[in-house]
């Protein structure tokens, strides 16, 4: 792969800091934030919200898209990168001037997929594999998963105590400033440098390693390395370009540090299945009845319902289709973490910190680490620094995909058909 000339580096730092530009002029989650009272009226009427997006001029972004587009030279690796983040934040100002109508599920489709997308073997739906993983949860009783009396609820104020040692064990004086707030409708948001959690929310133990995994050693460190990239500062940028692979690296985070519930992994199946609801045509409220057929409380069901709806059409056809790519993006996350290690390249797993990435992305931005041109990530999980268990795990995983497992597993079906239920610690 040949090295970017200084000249090209230099025209490539100035697309890049016109993207950064356009990135930070279209926060997109905020342009699609709804009105709190719009949850109050619906829970107690059942009537269709009809929430009213705040004012956002793409104008400058696009001014900004296109000062890079004109310094995008040729078909150097980095460039084909820079093009590509182009691309995905035109589509992005697009989306969000559609806010409210049908053309915005087609933005958000070409941004993040929809459910019936192939994925990369070009035969699994991204739907189909939702479904698959819903039905095998779907045969558990939750309430016998842990021994009663091992897990305990805790206040927000004591999970924040808990959580601050943590965050200043891998991060030092740089660890973000955790709040309590009464505004949040998620049990907790992370930015680069702040986390807030729900006033009203309560927490286990397994809670603090989901949070710590998932939002503060995946989003929160990627977001501090990538602030740190001088050169291309895009990297501390969240945008739609990077958010499949953040949110299945910070999914695949959970799994491989032990964090991950399989409630939580039944709620990603489910935003799947519901968006795909949405998408044949159900409304606001056949989607929230849904979710609570699915034994979940009306508050949560109707944050479920919004996040399926924002920025789309209330009366079904047009969702918005984010939600899809936590099981699309640990996939693919999964499947490079196992052809990295059968190659023998695990110096490719870190540059996945560095900053905020597309899978796509990781040859550019490896060519520029060569050149030095990208810094080392400073910020990383356990996990990543030593990747001895990774490495075993997932060559276990492939060794598992070697061996002929029906047998096996017809063997002890038939061995534990007549096995009665013992101890259930549940009661």
């Amino acid at each position: 792969m040949k090295a970017l000339s200084a000249e090209h580096f230099e025209t490539a730092k100035q697309a890049g800091l016109h993207l950064e530009a356009a990135s930070s002029a279209m926060r997109i989650l905020s342009a699609m934030s709804w009105g709190d009272d719009l949850k109050d009226k619906f829970l107690k009427t059942g009537a269709l919200p009809k929430p009213v997006y705040p004012h956002i001029d793409t104008q400058k972004a696009r001014e900004h898209i296109a000062d890079a587009r004109a310094r995008i030279d040729g078909q150097h690796v980095v460039f084909i990168w820079l093009s590509r983040l182009a691309d995905k934040l035109e589509t992005t100002a697009n989306m969000i001037d559609a806010r409210g109508t049908h053309e915005f599920f087609n933005h958000s489709s070409k941004l993040y997929g929809r459910p019936t997308r192939l994925m990369l073997d070009g035969e699994t739906r991204v739907l189909d594999m939702a479904r698959q993983m819903d039905d095998i949860l779907d045969e558990f009783d939750f309430g016998q998963l842990v021994i009663d009396g091992y897990e305990t609820q805790m206040s927000s104020t004591k999970f924040v105590r808990a959580l601050r040692p943590k965050l200043a064990q891998h991060f030092g004086d740089d660890a973000p400033k955790v709040r309590v707030s009464s505004k949040l409708s998620a049990k907790a948001s992370a930015s680069s440098r702040r986390i807030r959690v729900r006033k009203s929310a309560r927490f286990t133990e397994r809670d603090i390693e989901q949070l710590l995994q998932h939002e503060a050693l995946v989003h929160v460190a990627t977001a501090m390395n990538g602030q740190a990239q001088t050169n291309f500062p895009i990297l501390g940028r969240a945008h739609a370009g990077t958010t499949e692979i953040q949110e299945g690296l910070a999914v695949f985070a959970e799994i491989i540090s032990g964090a991950m519930d399989p409630r939580r992994f039944r709620r990603l199946s489910a935003r799947v299945l519901e968006i795909q609801n949405a998408i044949d045509g159900a409304d606001f409220k056949e989607v929230f009845d849904e979710f609570i057929a699915r034994g979940i409380p009306p508050s949560q069901a109707y944050e479920n319902t919004r996040r399926v709806f924002r920025g789309g059409v209330i009366t079904g056809g047009a969702p918005f289709t984010k939600d899809m790519v936590y099981l699309n993006g640990l996939l693919r996350v999964h499947n490079f973490m196992r052809t990295v290690v059968r190659l023998g390249r695990a110096d490719l797993i870190r540059v996945l910190f560095v900053g905020k990435m597309d899978l796509e992305d990781l040859p550019a931005l490896a060519q520029l680490a060569s050149q030095d041109r990208i810094n080392p990530p400073k910020f990383m999980p356990a996990w990543a620094k030593d990747l001895r268990f990774l490495v075993s795990y997932m060559a276990y995983s492939s060794f598992l995909n070697q061996v002929k497992l029906p047998g096996f597993q017809s063997y002890y079906e038939t061995a534990l058909k007549d096995v009665p239920i013992v101890w259930d610690f549940a009661e």
